[in-house]
């Protein structure tokens, strides 16, 4: 089931997505909730409720009920206003090929237990226009993931279990002002500024009955479920970016076990993969500098169109718009 949050006037509607079309839950049974916040709160009870009405509408028998069109709609986050954003740091491609291009070996601890930093959960937008301050510009770059959002209260829980606390997948761009980003955590903090500016998520949330097909086995020595989903991102129509979301050497399962230990994870939960290989600019630069020292370095400009596209999970497209405003908290660093 492919669910997402629309523009309704002036409140966001969540709806059910078939063949293009937008189908209010509430008007599908006046047992579910209008908004996504709600719906995962009562995720045991909305979920087999929204599942038959798909049916129904899958059968033709919808076919006079009230629905919008999807090319129409403002689309925004599939989850607008999530209770907490954590991203993790999942794959080993893109986590060696960085440590390569800073002439570092391969961390050992990456492979002994997975990681994650909390992200500014206000910061978290949809599809479209993604607004940027001059600060945000020095080195500003994709980040290319997938995510998943919690669908029940848990703590402590267990990889071998915690498949069952997601409730689907979307697509997730985690923007980086790498300057910024870079700067602070010199200090080994962070990143902080350099990230809570913007992160998109969505077009929709994908629930994992509708993925059971793309399930596969993780990789070796590791628990939890993986899912052949083809990810690609194009910057003004050009394809920089691909990966594959069964690349993930540490599954979201094993990412919840960590994150709920000793610590309560909630319904509207967000946890992104981190970045998969080839997935930023900041990896795509490095190595091409490494291999030609005249490699001119792309980072994202104003008015550029960043195209992620995930298969099944549909494609989050965003523009990059700078702020009319000269304010930098560049400027403000004290002298020495």
């Amino acid at each position: 089931m492919k669910l997402l949050t629309y523009l309704k006037g002036d409140y966001e509607q969540l709806a059910i997505l078939v063949n293009g079309k937008l189908y209010d839950t509430d008007i599908l049974h006046p047992e579910l909730p209008k908004s996504m916040a709600m719906f995962l709160k009562y995720w045991d009870d909305c979920i087999p409720l929204a599942l038959a009405a798909e049916q129904v509408i899958i059968n033709g028998e919808f076919e006079n009920k009230p629905h919008r069109l999807y090319k129409e709609e403002t689309i925004i986050a599939p989850v607008p206003h999530p209770t907490s954003c954590r991203d993790g740091y999942a794959f080993r491609q893109h986590v060696a090929a960085a440590r390569r291009n800073r002439k570092l070996d391969m961390i050992a601890e990456f492979d002994q237990y997975p990681i994650f930093y909390f992200m500014n959960h206000n910061g978290i937008q949809g599809p479209g226009a993604i607004h940027c301050m001059p600060d945000h510009f020095e080195k500003l770059d994709f980040e290319l993931e997938a995510a998943i959002v919690v669908c029940k209260h848990g703590k402590n829980i267990k990889a071998a279990d915690a498949d069952k606390y997601i409730g689907g997948l979307m697509i997730m761009n985690d923007m980086s002002a790498r300057r910024l980003q870079m700067e602070e955590m010199l200090l080994n903090l962070g990143p902080a500024k350099g990230k809570d500016f913007s992160t998109a998520i969505g077009p929709m949330l994908v629930t994992l009955d509708e993925l059971e097909h793309l399930v596969m086995p993780c990789k070796e020595n590791h628990i939890g479920k993986s899912w052949n989903l083809k990810m690609t991102c194009k910057v003004n129509g050009m394809k920089v970016s691909e990966g594959n979301v069964s690349d993930m050497d540490w599954t979201f399962a094993e990412i919840i076990e960590r994150a709920s230990y000793g610590a309560n994870l909630y319904a509207g939960d967000v946890i992104g993969s981190g970045t998969c290989g080839t997935g930023c600019f900041l990896e795509l630069n490095g190595t091409g500098k490494l291999n030609d020292p005249n490699y001119k370095e792309q980072w994202l400009q104003n008015g550029d169109v960043v195209e992620m596209e995930i298969e099944n999970l549909g494609t989050l497209t965003n523009n990059i718009v700078a702020e009319k405003n000269d304010w930098s908290i560049l400027n403000l660093k004290k002298g020495i």
